[in-house]
């Protein structure tokens, strides 16, 4: 398995006010889905920052982990008895992803890009 990318993900309050910020240290926006913003740093496009409106429901991750194979992963897991709370999916905005959740109780995104 490779890891691809590992992005923090942030609760925000305040979206608008969040993208903004994090565009004046020099990242830019690369998805806007409403409810969940991604931006990204224009020379490395894998320096990345996920910022969620904190009115989302539970669980939402604090970090996401891409992946070259997240069947395998998702597999690896499930085998080892790792607690799963969002079961593996295709999401409609091309990610295939489970969460989660480490021994200290942070959820995590483990996603592939469809």
């Amino acid at each position: 398995m490779k890891i691809r990318r590992v992005v923090p993900d942030l609760r925000s309050a305040d979206l608008e006010a969040a993208r903004t910020f994090y565009e004046r240290l020099g990242f830019a926006e690369v998805m806007n889905l409403g409810w969940v913003t991604t931006l990204a740093s224009p020379d490395n496009p894998t320096a990345q920052i996920i910022l969620v409106r904190d009115d989302e429901p539970e669980p939402q991750p604090s970090v996401s982990v891409e992946v070259d194979d997240v069947d395998a992963v998702y597999a690896t897991l499930k085998a080892t008895g790792a607690e799963i709370v969002y079961e593996i999916r295709d999401e409609p905005w091309g990610v295939r992803r489970f969460f989660t959740r480490d021994p200290d109780g942070h959820v995590i995104n483990v996603l592939g890009h469809n």
